[in-house]
């Protein structure tokens, strides 16, 4: 089942303020955060992972060759030094969720390499689709520098804290580092590398299966990677592209955070809403609230979504609350198997945005007519300002939810989760060579 090891992580020389270098994941890095992370350092992560486009680039001279010739001259100079000894590295975020800023969570997971499978090994299990355009981009940097920059983000299930108990002794000292990120997020990471301790965290972990949470670009990067550097190799299991970065975090952890991402609409006009509406109700109930308050919305959304599937329709007339009719639900979605029918966003995207409205899965894949917003206010105001025409808001996907459809060998649409907070990039680094 899941092998992981211990490595030599290259990280940051603590000569240098690590508020300065690391970042967040590069699929979450804006234009402006780009901007920011370059002005922070001349040896702000960015420039690897995430490097600006120059006139006259080309295939001799580009983003993945400037990273390649950063990441070598920063070993160089020292900027980022190689660890001793071989170890994992414990891994705590502390955060605040919006609303709830007095009550503290805590995250704890690991760091460590992990051995690539293939999906069909039924060892690491994905949870979403992925686009052709992300992989080849990252595919392009793992060439180029043949290092690993960031982490992929690994649930397991360990209903006892088996695992997370084995580092008791080693985190009761001081972190080795310790960052505060731009969310107020606070990092804090130990180095372990006592065999023993090593050893039993790698007996637990072998027999358990793996779900990617985070990551699916960059898992199915490193399995592409691998496959090219076996032609014509005799097989060799310890071979470095043989393994991948991870941080392993605790599916049974309360720490976990869900995030729901809701969807903004635009562009399709009165008689499309007016359609979808009317369809709609032959699988919802539907109620226009009363209050055109958000907050109060919300606190439906949440109430209800505990009991039967429901989801919020933000409109320009005001804000209504749909509540699933389960027969009808079934016999809408019978193709579907029952975790899939379980999850919210699938009744969204299967008879809302594509019965509905008309919307094809290739156009909500390609994001035609269609945002996403991790804040319900801000996927509101968007209709309220006249910039959307439909905003829907939905609960969480529970974790459980998510490991259902995962172990049944199913994907979710995409960005139905958004595990908070994000593991930040920079905090260690694998190179493969």
């Amino acid at each position: 089942m899941a092998e992981i090891f211990p490595f030599r992580a290259w990280r940051y020389s603590p000569r240098y303020p690590l508020s300065a270098l690391v970042t967040q994941p590069y699929d979450k890095i804006t234009p402006a955060m780009q901007e920011r992370y370059y002005a922070a350092s001349s040896y702000n992560l960015v420039r690897i992972i995430l490097g600006k486009v120059e006139p006259g680039d080309n295939e001799n001279r580009s983003v993945y060759t400037r990273a390649a010739e950063n990441f070598a001259a920063w070993r160089k100079a020292g900027v980022l030094q190689h660890d001793e000894q071989p170890s994992i590295y414990f891994y705590s975020q502390l955060f605040t969720r919006r609303g709830e800023e007095t009550t503290p969570h805590e995250r704890r997971g690991f760091i460590a390499l992990g051995r690539l499978y293939d999906y069909g090994e039924k060892v690491v299990f994905r949870h979403e689709q992925t686009l052709a355009k992300p992989k080849a981009d990252r595919l392009n940097l793992l060439r180029a520098t043949r290092a690993q920059f960031g982490q992929i983000f690994m649930l397991y299930g360990d209903p006892g804290q088996k695992v997370e108990a084995q580092f008791a002794g080693s985190i009761s000292s001081p972190p080795d580092a310790c960052v505060r990120d731009e969310y107020g997020v606070e990092h804090r990471l130990w180095q372990v590398s006592e065999a023993a301790t090593i050893a039993a965290v790698q007996k637990l972990l072998a027999g358990k299966t793996l779900i990617i949470a985070d990551g699916h670009h960059r898992y199915e990067t490193a399995l592409a990677y691998r496959d090219e550097r076996r032609q014509g190799q005799p097989p060799q299991s310890c071979a470095p592209y043989e393994k991948v970065m991870m941080t392993f975090i605790n599916m049974d952890s309360p720490g976990l955070l869900i995030l729901p991402t809701h969807r903004v609409i635009g562009g399709i006009g009165a008689a499309r809403i007016s359609a979808m509406m009317e369809s709609a109700r032959n699988f919802f109930s539907i109620t226009k609230l009363a209050s055109a308050h958000l907050s109060h919305a919300l606190e439906k959304l949440g109430t209800t979504g505990k009991e039967q599937n429901t989801l919020v329709v933000v409109t320009r007339d005001g804000l209504y609350l749909l509540n699933a009719i389960p027969q009808k639900i079934q016999a809408a979605l019978a193709s579907l198997s029952p975790a899939q029918r379980s999850l919210d966003v699938n009744l969204l995207h299967k008879l809302l945005l594509e019965r509905g409205l008309g919307l094809s899965e290739d156009s909500i894949r390609n994001q035609e007519h269609i945002s996403y917003y991790r804040d319900a206010d801000e996927a509101a105001a968007q209709v309220r300002e006249g910039k959307a025409d439909l905003a829907f808001l939905l609960n969480p996907v529970r974790a459980e939810q998510m490991r259902d459809v995962a172990l049944a060998g199913e994907v979710m649409p995409q960005k139905s989760t958004d595990f908070y907070p994000k593991l930040l990039s920079g905090l260690t680094i694998y190179a493969l060579e």
